[in-house]
């Protein structure tokens, strides 16, 4: 546990003075092969698959940040989840969250699966429906929380209670909040993904993602698949995401304070349905996030009556973009069922619980009034 107060952590984290040259910043170190000093011996690195200087200061920050013993930076969000399932054998079963980011859908039920690994996805907000999904051969639980877009909580203390019990795994995406305002491993989860391309990084002009580790074999074990499979996040847009977390809890006291002003407003609007935003008080889960939360974000969803309204919003807005992605200082809405769930069927879009009128929107940093404004006037052309 670190001494120092988050905002400090993340100016400082992994981010010491180059002992070479004391720059202040980062080097980036844009060489794939290195200098070996003897047989079989070198300076910490040979070869940049298995480890740069610039991503071994991001993987220092992203460990510090989450509390855990290692982190470890990938080419994408999705690589950190196909890492995640990496070391899973035929025959295990993992439990996933019902209503995740269709893109785990679909690399669990297309690639993974093909490998004889069992996945069932389930309610994970009810422990009950989690505890009838434990088989003898489960090895991982994986929950989104809060879920993307319908911003669903999952008890992450309960749920790591109940798999701990039975020695199972609990890993949990955490891209939503960030580790400013919800740290899993604090609560009981065992490894904790971001897709850092969102509010770690907040400018929207890098992909990436990480797995952090609470244990030693976490370490050894992400970092043979590293090594083995690739998929590492390249020593720019390692970079891009330090030069992020400088200013991370900044941002995000921003992003929050817009996104309850949003949030708000929006749950007055007639035109507006099934509002979902655990940060108001008559949330179903409000409790629930007030206990395991530092904040609630500024990612919401909402529902207006059919594909051909939400077509006409998405045409009227203006501060608003209307693009895929969330966690960067720009606002951003999109038609959930052709953007992050357009991967799946409708069938399966119905059992989630998201329709065709279903508006996901990312709070940016802008002037929450100018926010608002654009909001009303949008709705006004629905």
């Amino acid at each position: 546990m670190s001494p120092y107060k988050y905002s400090t952590l993340a100016v400082h984290a992994g981010q010491h003075p180059d002992p070479l040259t004391g720059a202040v910043n980062v080097p980036l170190y844009l060489s794939s092969t290195f200098e070996l000093t003897g047989v079989g011996s070198d300076r910490g690195w040979d070869y940049s698959r298995a480890g740069n200087p610039t991503r071994d200061r991001l993987e220092s920050a992203l460990a510090a940040l989450e509390g855990g013993t290692s982190g470890h930076a990938f080419t994408t969000g999705m690589a950190a989840i196909a890492a995640l399932v990496a070391m899973l054998h035929a025959g295990d079963h993992v439990v996933c969250s019902r209503d995740v980011y269709a893109g785990t859908v679909r690399l669990f039920d297309q690639i993974v699966s093909g490998y004889g690994i069992q996945i069932e996805y389930v309610d994970t907000s009810n422990l009950a429906a989690v505890e009838a999904a434990m088989k003898p051969n489960t090895k991982l639980v994986h929950i989104e929380t809060p879920s993307n877009p319908l911003m669903v909580l999952t008890d992450i203390a309960a749920v790591a209670k109940l798999a701990h019990a039975r020695g199972v795994e609990v890993s949990v995406d955490n891209t939503f909040l960030s580790p400013v305002l919800q740290r899993p491993l604090e609560l009981g989860a065992d490894i904790v993904m971001h897709s850092t391309t969102k509010y770690l990084n907040g400018h929207s002009d890098g992909l990436g993602g990480a797995l952090i580790g609470s244990k030693a074999e976490h370490k050894e074990r992400f970092g043979f698949v590293q090594k083995a499979a690739g998929g590492v996040m390249s020593p720019f847009e390692c970079f891009l995401v330090l030069r992020g977390i400088k200013t991370l809890p900044l941002r995000i006291q921003q992003h929050e304070e817009n996104g309850r002003a949003v949030a708000e407003f929006l749950s007055t609007h007639r035109k507006v349905s099934k509002l979902a935003y655990p940060g108001l008080k008559t949330h179903s889960q409000y409790d629930l996030a007030v206990k395991q939360q530092k904040g609630f974000g500024s990612m919401m969803s909402f529902e207006l009556k059919s594909r051909e309204e939400a077509s006409r919003f998405l045409k009227a807005i203006k501060i608003f973009i209307n693009a895929e992605s969330l966690g960067g200082v720009e606002s951003l809405a999109s038609h959930s069922a052709t953007t992050t769930h357009g991967s799946v069927s409708e069938e399966v879009r119905q059992s989630m619980g998201i329709n065709e009128g279903r508006i996901r929107l990312s709070i940016g940093i802008e002037d929450k009034e100018d926010l608002i404004a654009d909001l009303e006037q949008a709705l006004a052309a629905v």
